[in-house]
């Protein structure tokens, strides 16, 4: 039987407006600090998102959420932040800010396949 690792999870969300505080969820980060695990996916739909605003920088938008990735991989240009341990990795990302990228309050649960949990987490609340 598979070991079954507790995990925490924050949904991504864009706000185009952030003064009308609404959100489209876009991307999943997944962290478990006993496996050593942190990874973040995300799917940018713009036709959506210009339905809040005809406004937003689609190019600027999709580099912000590259460093999602940066920080989670720990690459060297994501800053001094990728730098710190997967933990705090987290914890920054999913740290509350009034930003047009924003992320829920994380939630936990358990998984035997932390990359099949983030993908059903995934699939069922951004798809």
């Amino acid at each position: 039987m598979q070991e079954k690792h507790l995990y925490e999870y924050a949904v991504i969300r864009v706000l185009p407006k952030v003064e009308r505080e609404e959100f489209l969820n876009v991307g999943i980060i997944l962290f478990s600090k006993r496996a050593k695990y942190i990874k973040a996916i995300y799917k940018i739909d713009e036709d959506k998102l210009r339905l809040f605003s005809h406004d937003l920088d689609m190019e600027e938008l999709h580099s912000y959420l590259k460093a999602f990735d940066k920080i989670c991989c720990g690459a060297k240009d994501g800053g001094p932040i990728a730098a710190l341990d997967i933990p705090e990795r987290f914890r920054w990302l999913t740290a509350v800010r009034s930003s047009s990228i924003q992320t829920s309050r994380p939630h936990p649960g358990f998984s035997c396949d932390l990359d099949k949990t983030v993908e059903k987490l995934f699939s069922e609340l951004v798809l």
